[in-house]
């Protein structure tokens, strides 16, 4: 049995995937986990969020969903570049979009349809243990800050040294910004409160669940506040090394 806790899932070097049948197979993973696209123009700072639809390797194209903030659109009207980043279960995959990107349709919802990337950075970057909390014990947290209306009320899934995956109910998606910090979000740890900064790196709605996922990272955490964090984790490590040792993880 594979041990979730070994050195082959920390820090790799940068990659540059040239081949087609590795640009295919990283991009088609993008796609079926629905696995959320950053995407920047080349000199702006606003970022927008789309998604794979499709990758088709016969005809080199690769198909992306609309993106949001719609008003995006205008500058891949203007024939302007983009970097495409996404991230998927802490490898980093990127991209550039230099080539006309065309307005068109698929199954009757409008998207673009790009060529294929000649090269795809890809970057194994985690190297610190997620620890997944049980079902029954998941923790209460409270996201909030000024870019938000009303403070967002959720429970925390996982969480490493670095980052966290969180769920709330509803559909929040479009209250949240991929890239926007977070000033204060407060997890309910067991040895008391503690309230950080966050970066929200992507947010999905799950129609049929109901929920809004959210995955973020840890934003300029001050020694005290990355201190509780990793003695949390700590705990959660121990305890599945614990449950692994005897036989029930």
């Amino acid at each position: 049995m594979s041990n979730p806790f070994n050195q082959e899932d920390g820090p790799q070097p940068p990659k540059v995937l040239k081949t087609p049948v590795e640009i295919v197979a990283n991009l088609r993973l993008l796609q079926q986990n629905h696995d959320p696209l950053i995407i920047t123009f080349h000199e702006r700072n606003q970022r927008f969020q789309s998604y794979v639809i499709e990758v088709d390797r016969e005809k080199k194209t690769v198909i992306l969903d609309e993106m949001i903030p719609h008003d995006g659109e205008r500058f891949l009207l203007n024939g302007e570049a983009f970097r495409i980043e996404a991230f998927h279960e802490g490898v980093r995959v990127a991209w550039e979009c230099e080539q006309d990107v065309r307005i068109t349709e698929h199954e009757g919802a409008r998207c673009y349809l790009s060529p294929l990337p000649t090269e795809v950075h890809y970057h194994q970057r985690r190297n610190a243990f997620r620890a997944p909390l049980k079902q029954s014990e998941l923790i209460k947290v409270q996201l909030a800050g000024d870019k938000l209306r009303n403070a967002l009320t959720g429970q925390l899934l996982d969480i490493s040294a670095t980052g966290c995956k969180l769920r709330f109910p509803g559909d929040i998606s479009s209250s949240l910004q991929a890239g926007q910090v977070y000033e204060r979000f407060t997890v309910q740890l067991p040895f008391g409160a503690m309230t950080t900064a966050l970066e929200l790196r992507h947010a999905q709605y799950e129609e049929k669940l109901d929920i809004t996922f959210v995955g973020a990272r840890f934003h300029r955490m001050s020694g005290l506040e990355q201190r509780q964090i990793e003695r949390f984790v700590y705990q959660l490590q121990r305890e599945a090394r614990r449950f692994e040792s005897d036989g029930l993880f």
